[in-house]
């Protein structure tokens, strides 16, 4: 695989969000649309959508369209990581 792309409403902050979390660095970006890459070859991107309206989960009101999983050398602390940079946990984890 050589990428996957997101679909947001706002790639700059999207990609700052994974960037953070994950050590991912910025390839190129436009308004439009933001790429992350790391030594892996594997891209990460993010493409602005009008309109989007963000997945809710375990809900169906918006159902879920992509689940992405990182390893994690350890996972309470990249769960404090992601909290910490805006992600939110359902009441139900």
């Amino acid at each position: 695989m050589r990428g996957v792309t997101l679909d947001c409403a706002d790639p700059q902050t999207l990609a700052g969000f994974y960037g953070a979390l994950t050590g991912m660095r910025e390839l190129f970006s436009t308004d439009e649309f933001v790429a992350l890459t790391d030594d892996s070859g594997c891209d990460l991107g993010f493409q602005r959508v009008d309109g989007y309206r963000a997945p809710q989960w375990p809900g169906q009101d918006v159902p879920q369209q992509f689940h992405l999983d990182f390893r994690a050398d350890d996972l309470d602390a990249m769960e404090e990581l992601a909290l910490e940079l805006g992600a939110a946990k359902p009441d139900h984890q």
